[in-house]
């Protein structure tokens, strides 16, 4: 349903170096850049970042990127911490979800929700 997603950023080359790091794992990356808005993706850019361009405190967003595995999930997950991001909730199943719902959540440096999840049964 949605085509792609742009969230602000008080930092856009902080962030941009973030998400470059923990969207790898899942098989995305960098794409394009214009002055300080990003757009990343695997074959287009369905996530895109930019700096803040209205007043007041941005609100949190939730973001879940998909994973193609549980290992990409831990994958993230090592990644984000690694990176300095807070921890949320380690990689686990959640059947109030659905019965095959693992993730992971962690928050960036805006004060996002980010996480990755697989909706598929462990290999």
């Amino acid at each position: 349903m949605l085509d792609h997603l742009s969230i602000q950023a008080a930092d856009p080359t902080a962030a941009a170096e973030f998400y470059e790091t923990v969207l790898a794992p899942l098989g995305g990356r960098r794409l394009l850049r214009f002055g300080d808005v990003v757009g990343f993706g695997k074959a287009r850019p369905e996530f895109w970042l930019g700096p803040v361009t209205t007043q007041g405190t941005p609100r949190e967003v939730h973001i879940a990127f998909t994973a193609p595995d549980r290992s990409s999930v831990d994958a993230f997950f090592a990644a984000a911490v690694d990176a300095g991001a807070e921890v949320l909730h380690e990689p686990r199943e959640w059947p109030e979800y659905h019965a095959d719902y693992y993730g992971a959540f962690v928050r960036d440096r805006d004060g996002n929700n980010v996480e990755a999840v697989c909706h598929s049964s462990p290999a």
